[in-house]
């Protein structure tokens, strides 16, 4: 029960800890201030344990499938705003000019969406296993293994992007933004699957007998990469495609600018 609860934790918690820092290092390099964190993490919680105890109407809805779409809708909203993010970014890039008001708009979407669902999540698992009483110190100290992990990890993240070149920062915050958000989308298309509203499929290759996604690492590559270890030909196609379109949005915005430079010179 321990090991169980340090896994489940932690898959919850790095996501989440793991995204808002990478955003929030990216942000500050940005001129970001800091201060607006806690707003958004006292709504993201309320926002958890709103979700977490309307959990059973919210289950009823589309036929009894509502909380997979739910968290489907979720995973595609924070990929949207992802994009939107990462065009600030470039915005940055190329002509040093940032949204303050935009940014602080769409660093409250993600993190508030973010937190609420995979804090939601915990939430459900905790009430779900304490109601044996045998399991209590067990899944308590399984849990705060794995958030002391998931968390110590959003650290690491946020203080070696703030810690190196700033150009570099900016590159490896878009790689690893881009990543998560394809991640995001293969988890979306997985439970859209689960619901019916896509068609199911069966996978294309099965590497659990070389890398479970129950194991710590596979955990890690699940919150990073949107590891999936049987994807369907849907799953792996939307993550492709969800990977394209920032780097299609990338190019596009890099001529752009490029063009202006010209123009101006």
């Amino acid at each position: 029960m321990l090991l169980s609860s340090v896994i489940i934790v932690l898959r919850e918690v790095v996501e989440a800890a793991l995204l808002f820092s990478i955003l929030t290092a990216l942000s500050k390099l940005m001129g970001f201030k800091l201060k607006w964190i806690a707003v958004f993490l006292i709504f993201a919680i309320a926002g958890s344990f709103f979700y977490a105890l309307n959990i059973h109407t919210v289950s009823d809805w589309f036929d009894g499938v509502g909380q997979e779409v739910v968290n489907a809708f979720i995973q595609i909203n924070i990929y949207l705003m992802l994009l939107l993010y990462l065009m600030i970014l470039l915005r940055y890039v190329y002509i040093n000019k940032v949204s303050s008001y935009l940014l602080i708009f769409v660093l409250f979407f993600i993190s508030t969406l973010a937190i609420t669902r995979e804090g939601s999540e915990i939430i459900l698992y905790f009430y779900s296993v304490t109601s044996h009483e045998n399991h209590i110190s067990a899944v308590f100290v399984g849990m705060l293994i794995g958030a002391s992990i998931g968390i110590s990890l959003g650290f690491l993240f946020y203080y070696v992007l703030v810690g190196i070149d700033q150009k570099l920062a900016l590159i490896v915050g878009f790689i690893l933004l881009l990543l998560i958000g394809a991640g995001m989308i293969s988890q979306a298309s997985l439970l859209l699957i689960q619901a019916d509203w896509l068609e199911a499929q069966l996978p294309l290759w099965n590497m659990s007998s070389y890398l479970s996604e129950k194991s710590i690492t596979g955990q890690l590559l699940y919150a990073l990469l949107g590891y999936e270890a049987t994807p369907t030909a849907i799953q792996f196609g939307l993550y492709l495609l969800s990977l394209f379109i920032p780097i299609l949005l990338y190019f596009a915005i890099k001529i752009k600018y490029t063009k202006k430079s010209i123009q101006e010179a």
